[in-house]
């Protein structure tokens, strides 16, 4: 009777909006008060956390994006993917997709990207007689591109959490990321010519000007990517390298930032975040050693293999599950949570993790744009000032390009895994 009344009031807690991580938390303690072992299991999980070397990596990428958002360097992205692109048919949407990309590779959010550019490009776009049906339904599904590029913190969180090598998922994301960007700007170009859009002459002299301007900001990836695949440093030492490198950039070289004034101010928004992550992760491990203890991953397992016999019926009811993840939670939310149940089952069925990881953010990327309560549907219709329902059917087309890809990555698992066996990446 006493455990029925608890379960009542945690999920009447719940219901009320309580925080997620004490939610987690209050079903951990529950469950191992039940099975009659020590409380302090789901402790220990947060002293493994802590002793993870890689998990340094989460607050400096995080800490180096929002620099990185709060500077001008979003202005200085736009520039320089105009001065490139500016010229195709379409050309001033490929930018808003590369700049996106690139904006949200770095910041891990895709909220960030929607309010940080949304608000520089979608007027452009407006004014270069882009329809504000394709223009608003790009800026909503462009927020979550870049996620499967170094060094997404979703990527650096997922290897985490399943504990497998955050260097082969980089790798990994690489090859669907860039086939999703390529056939999102081939729709970009197609619709840019029928609807007779202007071009931006291509001239040596704009690149040049955009370079110049952006000469401390283009290194970036190259030093982030070039170190790690080269060997010359980890992903820890790489997300200490990029936090420096950002702060002396925008800070002294730019003067964007003033050193005591804007600097501990966005340490601490960044910190926000970087601790909400820590702690639903640290109650969610705690609560995924009990799952693992109570064999409910191979109970689940056993329960699912009597309904669903064949590897490819699999594939599909995660994707329809994860896609409603995607709908309801945030990525890092939904990374801790459910990662932890799925590899298993996933892994019982012959699906390489790796692959797993892939399916899974672009999955997550997909349901961030998803009717009826994907985020960046309601971050986009309160940055631009847009109802709901029109934001909703803005998106569909992208979201139908996003699905075909989805169905790719899922089903040709060399998309993910070539790179990663040609490199040898261990």
């Amino acid at each position: 009777m006493e455990t029925v009344l608890i379960v009542i009031a945690i999920l009447l807690l719940a219901l009320f909006g309580s925080p997620l991580f004490a939610i987690i938390g209050a079903i951990a303690l529950l469950a191992f008060h039940s099975a009659a072992i020590d409380m302090s299991a789901v402790i220990v999980e947060l002293n493994r956390l802590a002793s993870t070397p890689t998990l340094i990596a989460i607050p400096l990428f995080t800490f180096a994006g929002y620099v990185l958002a709060e500077s001008k360097s979003p202005q200085r992205i736009v520039g320089i993917a105009r001065a490139l692109f500016g010229w195709f048919p379409g050309g001033l949407a490929i930018v808003s997709l590369v700049s996106c990309a690139i904006f949200t590779a770095f910041t891990g959010a895709s909220g960030v990207t929607i309010i940080a550019l949304g608000g520089l490009l979608y007027p452009i776009l407006l004014k270069e007689n882009y329809p504000e049906k394709f223009s608003l339904g790009l800026m909503t599904t462009s927020g979550s591109l870049g996620l499967l590029f170094p060094p997404s913190l979703p990527i650096i969180l997922y290897g985490l959490v399943a504990k497998i090598s955050i260097d082969k998922l980089f790798v990994a994301g690489f090859v669907p990321g860039m086939i999703l960007l390529i056939v999102l700007s081939i729709y970009s170009v197609k619709h840019g010519i029928k609807s007779e859009i202007p071009k931006i002459q291509f001239t040596f002299k704009n690149v040049f000007e955009a370079v110049k301007n952006a000469a401390w900001e283009i290194p970036l990836p190259f030093i982030i990517i070039g170190g790690i695949y080269g060997g010359l440093f980890t992903v820890t030492e790489a997300a200490a390298i990029t936090a420096f490198y950002v702060v002396v950039v925008e800070v002294f070289i730019y003067r964007d930032l003033k050193l005591f004034k804007d600097v501990p101010k966005i340490m601490q928004e960044s910190m926000v975040l970087v601790g909400a992550i820590l702690i639903i992760l640290g109650t969610a491990l705690g609560l995924t050693n009990y799952l693992i203890d109570a064999e409910v991953p191979m109970k689940l397992f056993t329960f699912i293999q009597e309904l669903i016999t064949s590897k490819i019926l699999f594939l599909i009811l995660l994707n329809i599950f994860l896609l409603i993840v995607g709908m309801m939670m945030d990525i890092f939310s939904a990374t801790i949570v459910v990662v932890p149940l799925i590899i298993p089952i996933a892994l019982a069925y012959g699906v390489d993790p790796v692959h797993l990881g892939i399916i899974f953010l672009v999955n997550l990327e997909i349901g961030y744009v998803t009717p009826p309560v994907g985020l960046n549907l309601f971050i986009s219709s309160y940055r631009f000032q847009k109802p709901i329902s029109e934001v909703y059917t803005s998106t569909l087309p992208f979201i139908l390009i996003r699905l075909i890809i989805l169905i790719l990555v899922t089903y040709i698992p060399q998309l993910s895994l070539y790179l990663v066996n040609l490199l040898g990446i261990q």
